[in-house]
């Protein structure tokens, strides 16, 4: 019988599957059926168990569901497929109801799958949410992870490649001095992302993942652009200063977001009259759970420096210099509104 690759790249659904499974085996007591349907999953194909492997097997799993209690976590998981299995067969008063019955459940499956992405257990190197690393790597270059952020590295005898496959990094390339001696020159240091991949020429620059692009924002040198489906041609060299979006097809210039591109690697949002609505975006990032903007107050600008490593402290700060207030539903659902006495 041929051995089972466990190290071969899975599907993003079939990782997401087993993450299902392990909250709603592991979590509560589940009943017979839950664990007669899960056997039968676990056996309808080997990469089911490779993937059933490497997330039983990932020592953050547990740790970064540990604040949500075992009832929640299985109550939550239970709620959501029911609303999933029921949505087609309902009357419209039954699914009002059952949507009632599961409006606090519901975010709390939202965190559960947040909280346990696939790309972490297919990484050599990751953070967590709120989490930022540093790496010294070998040829001397420094990678900086953000929050929530994933990477594999790999270092061979002809290039340096570097894989995003979650988050947000900053790069400050090394001279690759060894390399150097033995063979006359550096290697090549890529970056690959599901949209394509980059070159970096000597430089220091930070890559974010979106849904369906990539945003590139160099501060030293300069990095040429390769999108996935050019044919392995450059459409783009992005120079210091310059910021660029990265998809499939093609590269254009991004405008700022209001707010330095590298300021994280310093714990701050540095915000230059940047929309509300968009800071509370980008502190969502570092805490779990969600923070909804009122629409009302959404489009007010604020100015300054907004540290990330406290956020419900941030949050306070915003709620003590600006005419708005925090209503938390839970620890990890706080609202920003207008305030009543402004």
């Amino acid at each position: 019988m041929k051995p089972l690759a466990t190290h071969q790249a899975l599907p993003e659904a079939l990782v997401q599957a087993a993450i299902a499974w392990a909250v709603r085996v592991n979590y509560n007591q589940p009943s017979a059926q839950d664990l007669k349907a899960f056997n039968q999953w676990l056996q309808a194909e080997p990469l089911h168990a490779i993937a059933w492997q490497r997330v039983s097997s990932f020592k953050g799993f547990e740790a970064e569901l540990g604040p949500l209690p075992n009832a929640v976590a299985h109550d939550a998981l239970q709620s959501a497929l029911q609303l999933r299995s029921k949505q087609h067969t309902t009357t419209r008063r039954q699914a009002l109801k059952l949507l009632s019955l599961t409006a606090m459940a519901i975010p709390c499956v939202w965190l559960v799958r947040e909280q346990a992405p696939w790309q972490r257990m297919l990484a050599d190197a990751s953070t967590t949410v709120g989490e930022q690393k540093t790496l010294h790597l070998e040829d001397g270059s420094t990678l900086i992870l953000n929050t929530d952020s994933a990477v594999r590295i790999a270092l061979t005898g002809t290039e340096r490649v570097i894989t995003l496959l979650r988050g947000e990094i900053e790069i400050t390339t090394g001279p690759d001095a060894k390399a150097r001696a033995q063979q006359g020159s550096k290697r090549p240091l890529w970056v690959h992302t599901p949209m394509g991949r980059m070159q970096a020429l000597g430089t220091r620059f930070t890559v974010r993942l979106y849904d369906a692009r990539a945003r590139i924002d160099v501060q030293e040198g300069a990095v040429a652009l390769h999108p996935a489906n050019s044919h392995n041609t450059a459409v783009a060299t992005v120079l210091a200063g310059e910021s660029h979006w990265l998809t499939a097809q093609e590269s254009y210039l991004a405008d700022s977001p209001g707010f330095a591109a590298n300021a994280w690697v310093d714990g701050v949002v540095a915000g230059q009259n940047i929309e509300l609505q968009v800071l509370l975006a980008e502190l969502e990032r570092y805490r779990h759970g969600r923070i909804v903007c009122d629409p009302r107050i959404g489009h007010m600008r604020v100015s300054g420096l907004f540290h990330l490593h406290d956020t419900d402290r941030t949050l306070q700060f915003l709620a003590h210099t600006l005419p708005v207030e925090l209503h938390y539903r839970t620890r990890w659902w706080v609202t920003v509104a207008p305030a009543k006495n402004p």
